[in-house]
C-alpha cells in the first residue's frame, strides 16, 4: 500500500489526499445536483432531471418507511446529500490512481512543508529505493472521513432528541429498567461506531484487493491477464458495494433520528 501524504500543521497530521478528494467529492456532487436542475421541465424533462428525481423519491421512501413523514420530510435534504455524497465518495477510487514516488526525504516537501509520511518511511527503512504517495483514493476508505460523518449524524440526532422529543429521550436510557442505563449508553456509542466503521472496512477492503490485483502483472503475461480480468469483475462489483454502502449509512441515518424524535408509542405504530 502507498504512504498518505501527510504534513503537520501546527503539530496536527493533516492528510492532504482526504482534502482534496473530499473537495473532489463535492465539486462532483454539486454539478451533478447543478446539472439535473438547470432547466426543470414537466413535459421533457432530461435524464439528469429523471435521475434527480428518482433520487428524490427514493430518498423520501427511506425516510417514510423508518418515521412520519410530517415528521421526517425535513430530513429530505440531508438523506439527498448523504447518498450523493457517499456514493460518489466510495467510487472516485475505482477509476484510476494517482501516486507520486520520492527517492530521498529530502524532496519530500510540498507548499514549503514536510511529507513527514515519507521522511517517516525513510527513516524507518534507510535501504528503500523510493516512497510511493496516493494522492487519488476514495475518501470513504479512510476511517477518520467516516467516522466523522458518523458523528454528524449522532450529535444531530441526539440533539433533536434532546430539543423535541426531550422527556422520552432521557426516559429511554432507563427502559426497561433503571440498571440498563450503562448498556444503553454503550448501545449510543456502540451505533455511532458501527455506522463509521462498516462503511469504512467496506470501501478500504475494495481498495486492498484492487492494489493486490495490480500487483499481479509483475507475474508476467499470466500475471496481466489475470490482474485486467480481476480489476474488470472487482470494479464492476465495487459500483454495487459503493452503492449500497450509501444506502445503509443513509437508513440506519433515519431510523437513529427517527429513533430520538419519536416516542415509544409511534414506533409501535
Amino acid at each position: 500500500m502507498h504512504k498518505s501524504p501527510i504534513i503537520e500543521l501546527g503539530g496536527i497530521p493533516i492528510d492532504l489526499s482526504i482534502i482534496l478528494m473530499l473537495i473532489v467529492t463535492c465539486v462532483v456532487v454539486f454539478v451533478i445536483a447543478k446539472l439535473a436542475t438547470r432547466n426543470l421541465s414537466v413535459e421533457n424533462p432530461g435524464k439528469l432531471q429523471n435521475f434527480m428525481e428518482w433520487a428524490v423519491e427514493f430518498v423520501q421512501g427511506l425516510i417514510s418507511s423508518t418515521m412520519d413523514w410530517k415528521k421526517g420530510k425535513h430530513f429530505l435534504s440531508l438523506g439527498l446529500t448523504f447518498i450523493m455524497f457517499i456514493f460518489v465518495a466510495n467510487l472516485l477510487g475505482l477509476p484510476f490512481g494517482i501516486v507520486t514516488d520520492y527517492h530521498d526525504a529530502g524532496h519530500a516537501h510540498i507548499f514549503g512543508k514536510e511529507i513527514v509520511s515519507v521522511t517517516e518511511e525513510f527513516a524507518k527503512h534507510p535501504e528503500s529505493e523510493e516512497v510511493g504517495v496516493a494522492w487519488w483514493k476514495s475518501p470513504t476508505a479512510d476511517a477518520s472521513v467516516t467516522m466523522a460523518l458518523a458523528l454528524i449524524v449522532f450529535l444531530l440526532s441526539h440533539f433533536l432528541g434532546i430539543t423535541k422529543n426531550t422527556k422520552n429521550y432521557f426516559k429511554h436510557y432507563f427502559q426497561p429498567y433503571w440498571f440498563f442505563f450503562p448498556i444503553n449508553v454503550i448501545e449510543q456509542f456502540a451505533k455511532l461506531l458501527t455506522q463509521g466503521m462498516r462503511l469504512f472496512g467496506n470501501i478500504f477492503a475494495g481498495e486492498v484487493l484492487i492494489s493486490v490485483l495490480l500487483k499481479l502483472t509483475a507475474l508476467g503475461a499470466v500475471g496481466w491477464v489475470a490482474s485486467a480480468l480481476g480489476l474488470i469483475v472487482w470494479q464492476g462489483f465495487s459500483i454495487f458495494v459503493g452503492a449500497i454502502q450509501a444506502f445503509v449509512f443513509t437508513i440506519l441515518t433515519m431510523v437513529y433520528i427517527s429513533q430520538m424524535i419519536e416516542t415509544h408509542d409511534e414506533h409501535e405504530h
